[in-house]
């Protein structure tokens, strides 16, 4: 049996930030991480070998649903930070005050994150590209210009070196900055070990059970007891851990997305840089759609175009000529996230409402107006018949016979499966993170967000797990 003043269950941007926090305020804390530790640069970012190595299933994990979504969770030291774009938005004050009022949440004003937020963006080198953005972002700026829609940078975690251009970039992730911190302050930080469940008595967690990876196939059983416990496995992980340790109420419920629909967009020019994303997103119709690029190396170029991408083998051999957009939106639906006995991964569900169809259809219809408007000469929705247009007008007769089950969706933004909120009748854990009717565990990650926020919700994540940490310091119940 391990003692251990504040056990933290996973490493992404939640759990390295509060171990940061809590190590250097003189906690005694322990990071348990189910992946890997792998140096920022092993693997090509956005690679197909780096979705093997660093995403859970390799980045194919499936929401049943009609239509079902793929969805991605980053699983290894660092999460999702080590394998996203690092695109950051800091949370405004309407959402802070309307989630506030909406889901009964104490303290989450601008003025109770404001701080968290300027500290995050120093630790991170929070800002925008000091040089030239790549050509599928200039993609995306010059679209909406065309079209008087308003488009804008997004910020980015990210050290630029001399030329100071997107691609000489490198990004600050947890392994680069919040974990090196914690260890540097005293915590532990464990890999390969996955956290079977959590052992409750009256209102508290006293042991916590887990499996360490020795070697492929071997393993040995590791106990700890906790005196705090703060679970951050991300919106997945985290409400199928409360699951299968009997912590049910209102956990896994609620799981909330933003669905993408994606296109691939040919042009003259050669605008693709596999190794990076564009920066810039369409801002006129927030936050309802959001419309961005994506990595589009060949591989990723051939996935938009299943099952039917020997249709358009030439698109993927002239890769350089093509880049991979996307138009995402918040939905009505909601999913469920269910733990099973004797299942390593939970059920996942989702169901999208005919508004959602519709929302993602007209989406659908301004991503393409918007890169026709760019330049583009053919574009390819990805959609369950692989088609070409070669005209905006082209989209009118696609878009009347487009139903919701035609479309392939992913999504990258998974949150709301334990919200926060004093409205035990809906919220899994109280304003801080706390689960209701427990004296010592709490949620800080993705999971807590209340719904998803229509945009990228890393930000939004940090902010309010160091708020959530500075009231724990405080002592707050």
């Amino acid at each position: 049996m391990i003692d251990v003043e504040v056990l933290v269950i996973g490493s992404g941007p939640g759990g390295a930030l509060t171990a940061a926090r809590l190590a250097e305020a003189g906690r005694q804390v322990f990071v348990l991480e189910e992946g890997d530790w792998i140096e920022v640069g092993e693997h090509e970012p956005f690679s197909l070998d780096q979705m093997e190595a660093q995403y859970r299933n390799a980045g194919q994990t499936v929401a049943l649903g009609r239509p079902p979504i793929i969805y991605t969770e980053g699983r290894g030291a660092g999460g999702g930070s080590e394998v996203n774009s690092g695109l950051y938005h800091r949370p405004g004050p309407e959402l802070l005050d309307d989630w506030a009022r909406r889901f009964a949440i104490r303290d989450l004003s601008e003025r109770d994150i404001v701080e968290h937020s300027r500290e995050i963006e120093k630790t991170l080198s929070v800002g925008t590209v000091p040089g030239a953005v790549t050509p599928a972002s200039s993609v995306i700026e010059r679209g909406g210009a065309a079209l008087g829609w308003a488009t804008r940078e997004v910020p980015r975690w990210m050290v630029y070196g001399e030329t100071s251009d997107a691609g000489d970039g490198e990004r600050q992730t947890m392994t680069r900055t919040y974990l090196p911190r914690a260890r540097e302050a005293g915590a532990t930080i464990m890999t390969g070990v996955h956290v079977d469940r959590l052992v409750k008595r009256g209102r508290r967690i006293v042991e916590v059970r887990a499996t360490k990876r020795l070697a492929p196939g071997i393993s040995e059983p590791l106990r700890f007891r906790p005196e705090h416990v703060f679970v951050c496995a991300g919106a997945i992980q985290t409400p199928a851990l409360l699951q299968r340790s009997g912590l049910r109420t209102n956990v896994g419920r609620t799981l909330a997305v933003h669905p993408m629909v994606k296109a691939v967009a040919r042009f003259d020019d050669a605008i693709n840089v596999p190794d990076d994303v564009p920066v810039h997103q369409v801002k006129e119709f927030a936050p309802n759609i959001s419309i961005g690029g994506s990595a589009s190396g060949p591989g990723l170029l051939g996935l938009a175009l299943a099952p039917e991408w020997a249709r358009f083998a030439e698109v993927t051999a002239d890769w350089e000529h093509s880049s991979l957009y996307y138009a995402a939106t918040r939905t009505q639906g909601h999913g469920r996230v269910q733990a099973l006995p004797f299942l390593d991964d939970p059920l996942v569900t989702y169901r999208l409402t005919r508004g959602d169809g519709k929302m993602l259809v007209h989406a659908l219809e301004r991503m393409v107006h918007l890169l026709f408007a760019a330049g583009a000469r053919r574009v390819y929705p990805s959609v369950a018949e692989a088609v070409e247009l070669r005209t905006a007008a082209d989209l009118t007769e696609l878009g009347q016979r487009l139903k919701l089950r035609d479309l392939n969706l992913m999504t990258v933004h998974l949150c709301s499966s334990v919200p926060m909120g004093e409205d035990r009748a809906r919220a899994g854990v109280d304003s801080f993170g706390r689960i209701h009717g427990f004296d010592n565990v709490r949620v800080n990650d993705a999971s807590l967000l209340p719904e998803a926020p229509g945009l990228n919700p890393q930000g939004t994540i940090m902010a309010i797990a160091s708020r959530n940490c500075a009231a724990f310091l405080a002592g707050a119940r």
